[in-house]
């Protein structure tokens, strides 16, 4: 089980964007691969750290964790911040904790390549949406898609690149009343990266990229809401380069409605209508629940307006919080039109004393359902 993303930072679930950030960058200098060369442990502490201050540096993806937890990013693959790049960290959160290592370099005690200017290039995501009826949120699914992705086109080679001889960056002096000033630059012919291409096939474009349809494996957890976004990790386009790494692909939930249950949260809720004969004389009915049929008993004289729950009938809590409930709203529906004989019928009852409402104490009003089934 994974470890809570506070816990890892040391801070308390209300903390503030600076607090997370100080938090943060202690963990980071702690564990930071100039501080601890060749330790594997550090390394993924490092890692698992950059991993929570991604989340909750993020009020978008702060809001989704504090409500679903670690679920709110699975789903093939996941957020999957373990496997983090280190390039990637350096590059989104260097500036937090690089003035503690003299200006922000580091030395790659965790494997190396991180000295130089060259950067690690990402592909860009992709982003589609999977429909799921309610059954399919009640029990998780794993769902099948097809995507068009740019990958690497077969036979591409790549060579150092000439203009900054495979650094990533080149160097600009600047003059300046204050005298000569340097800086470093990302290569404006490799983008960063080193690299340029040295053959390519004719198919390819001009990074060497061709489109292709590719299958992808979602595993969707029971509980999900419409609008969450899950993140398959490396299932993006391509970047270009020996050294590069696939983008994610983002999947967007959108849940289509259910013919007669409606989802408030975790709970169901359902309109059953009986005759007046069936509410008088008591009947048993058999719904619809997302996993299958339930017969339910109605004892005679039940009024319209009751609502009966079910526990444990509605949807389970995608943070693992246990499942909703179903509620059944009991309505007793007024027939329309009536026959000779049942008009007869009814005039007769209505001096009778059984038919007279004599509404018992115990008996909630309809504003007090309405409370007790938001509270």
């Amino acid at each position: 089980m994974k470890k809570d993303y506070y816990e890892i930072l040391g801070i308390e679930k209300g903390a503030t964007a600076e607090q997370i950030k100080k938090a943060y960058r202690k963990k980071a200098i702690e564990y930071h691969p100039d501080k601890n060369p060749g330790d594997k442990q550090a390394e993924e502490n490092f890692k698992t750290a950059a991993e929570a201050y991604e989340v909750l540096s993020d009020a978008d993806k702060k809001a989704r964790y504090d409500q679903f937890g670690h679920s709110a990013f699975e789903g093939g693959g996941g957020f999957n911040g373990g496997g983090m790049n280190m390039d990637d960290i350096f590059s989104q959160f260097g500036d937090i904790f690089g003035s503690a290592f003299g200006g922000g370099g580091f030395s790659g005690g965790f494997g190396g390549g991180f000295g130089g200017g060259q950067r690690r290039m990402k592909g860009s995501n992709l982003r589609i949406k999977v429909k799921m009826t309610l059954d399919e949120i009640a029990n998780g699914v794993e769902k099948k898609v097809k995507v068009k992705r740019k990958v690497q086109a077969k036979g591409v080679t790549y060579k150092t690149c000439p203009t900054c001889n495979g650094a990533g960056q080149v160097m600009k002096i600047t003059n300046t009343i204050l005298g000569r000033m340097q800086t470093a630059t990302a290569c404006h012919q490799c983008g960063g990266t080193g690299q340029v291409i040295e053959s390519k096939p004719s198919q390819a474009d001009a990074q060497g990229m061709i489109m292709e349809d590719d299958t992808v494996s979602i595993k969707i957890p029971a509980g999900v809401v419409d609008g969450m976004q899950l993140k398959v990790s490396n299932k993006g386009n391509d970047a270009p380069g020996s050294n590069s790494i696939p983008g994610d692909l983002i999947v967007a939930i959108e849940e289509l409605e259910h013919e007669t249950l409606k989802r408030e949260g975790e709970n169901l809720h359902l309109d059953l209508y009986i005759s007046f004969a069936e509410a008088a004389l008591g009947t048993s009915k058999d719904i619809e629940a997302v996993n299958g049929k339930v017969r339910i008993k109605l004892e005679e004289g039940i009024q319209s307006g009751k609502i009966l729950r079910l526990k444990g009938k509605g949807i389970p809590s995608v943070n693992s919080y246990g499942t909703g409930d179903l509620l059944v709203h009991v309505n007793v529906w007024t027939p329309k039109t009536l026959t000779k004989e049942q008009r007869q019928f009814f005039e007769r009852s209505l001096t009778d004393e059984n038919f007279i409402p004599h509404p018992e104490k115990s008996e909630k009003s309809f504003f007090e359902k309405v409370k007790d089934m938001f509270s």
